[in-house]
């Protein structure tokens, strides 16, 4: 009876969309909106920003240039943590047919910015990829689980090419590594809207293997 019904992977290409309420459709993919590209983009730019000053030796306003020589460096870190994680979240929300769309966070863009060009020191909200209907526990943990997943993997992935390579290569991949891995255990604490919290309530088995994970390589890595 669910096979003719009918939802917008993007809440702005609604028609009607004030009378309308399909949750969802029929799979045609791995689907954006125009504003959440939009999102998407603003975000990848002000945390490479970010990430480029606070990389730099401090004070970073004094060291400009050190400032966009990292910025490829910085480029590819978000791209990967950042970008990846919020696009695993985001399909496994559409595989399971519900309106998954990315939303920015202005004042945590701008605090995070603020903190890498004055501090040196980044702690990033940027945003997060919101679920649009009412997934249940085993739905809930599924999705939360892919983007820290997502982040070890593509760790592992670096840390293996920064072993087999060297010069900078060899650099931008441990860094690589070092910041996907890092980002998964932030985002496996099991306390509040951090996804950890919710894979904790699906299946605690599969919350202490991600840690237990995410913590060797960290390990491994940093040393």
């Amino acid at each position: 009876m669910f096979d003719d019904r009918k939802v917008y992977y993007s809440f702005h290409d609604i028609p009607n969309a004030n009378t309308a309420n399909p949750y969802y459709k029929e799979k045609i993919g791995f689907q954006f909106g125009k504003k959440e590209l939009y999102h998407i983009f603003i975000a990848i730019g002000v945390l490479t920003i970010a990430f480029s000053f606070a990389l730099a030796p401090y004070p970073a306003l004094s060291n400009i240039s050190t400032v966009l020589s990292y910025i490829p460096m910085a480029f590819l870190a978000i791209v990967t943590a950042f970008f990846c994680h919020e696009l695993a979240h985001k399909y496994m929300g559409q595989k399971y047919g519900y309106w998954s769309e990315f939303r920015m966070y202005p004042m945590g863009l701008l605090f995070a910015l603020f903190l890498g060009i004055f501090t040196g020191f980044i702690f990033a909200a940027p945003g997060a990829v919101q679920i649009f209907g009412m997934p249940n526990r085993e739905e809930t943990g599924k999705i939360s689980v892919a983007g820290p997943f997502m982040n070890i993997v593509l760790s592992i992935m670096f840390t293996g090419i920064s072993m087999l390579s060297h010069g900078l290569i060899a650099s931008f991949s441990f860094f690589i590594a070092y910041i996907n891995v890092f980002l998964a255990l932030f985002n496996l604490i099991p306390f509040g809207m951090f996804d950890g919290a919710k894979i904790f309530a699906w299946r605690k088995d599969i919350w202490f293997l991600m840690i237990i994970t995410g913590l060797s390589l960290f390990i491994f890595i940093i040393l």
